[in-house]
């Protein structure tokens, strides 16, 4: 699977985040196992609470066009270190697919591959009497 294609559309949908609080853009792109990409970017709120995140924008975009199997997320952010995917957007992307690769990249390329499984393991024990 070519990540290149994934991180190139993350990084330039970084450049759209929202984050006058933090000053730290993220770009996501999500890769359906249709083929399709979808595209997300932090969203910041004053009401910090209200944030969304770019991993999970990208996934409800592509809720929302009637996709809901993924194989692949890239994840840009201007770190030190390549940054991965909150709980939060952890629990939203193990929803999905158990065995999503996520591929984490700063702006100096450097690269952490993973996968949801690996970041989250056991997302669902423990919820709903599961």
């Amino acid at each position: 699977m070519n990540l290149n294609e994934l991180i190139s559309a993350a990084r330039q949908v970084r450049e759209n985040a929202y984050a006058p609080y933090s000053r730290f853009q993220v770009g996501a792109a999500l890769r359906t196992s249709s083929g399709r990409i979808f595209c997300g970017c932090n969203v910041e709120n004053l009401s910090y609470g209200l944030t969304v995140c770019a991993e999970r924008a990208a996934v409800f975009a592509a809720v929302a066009a009637g996709e809901t199997k993924f194989e692949a997320i890239a994840i840009v952010a201007d770190s030190g270190t390549p940054v991965t995917p909150c709980g939060a957007c952890r629990q939203v992307l193990a929803e999905f697919s158990g065995d999503l690769k996520v591929c984490s990249v700063n702006l100096q390329d450097q690269r952490y591959e993973t996968t949801i499984a690996e970041l989250l393991p056991r997302p669902k024990e423990g919820i709903l009497g599961t």
